[in-house]
């Protein structure tokens, strides 16, 4: 049986914009992504290993786009 998503939480950077993913903690450590316009929608589930790593890359710069 799969851990229950809990603490949905989205970026305090979403300003109301309704584009949005929403994260919520796993008892395994592990994360949980939806879209916040589809709340019953499906969801995507993380180990924590790869939360880890995909975080980390997000704020070392890994996924930013190409400059001018």
């Amino acid at each position: 049986m799969q851990d229950k998503p809990r603490n949905w939480r989205k970026s305090s950077r979403s300003q109301g914009q309704g584009v949005c993913v929403e994260v919520a903690d796993l008892d395994d450590g592990g994360r949980a992504v939806r879209d916040s316009k589809d709340p019953a929608g499906p969801v995507l589930r993380f180990a924590a290993a790869g939360w880890a790593a995909f975080t980390a890359g997000v704020r070392g710069g890994e996924f930013d786009g190409p400059t001018a």
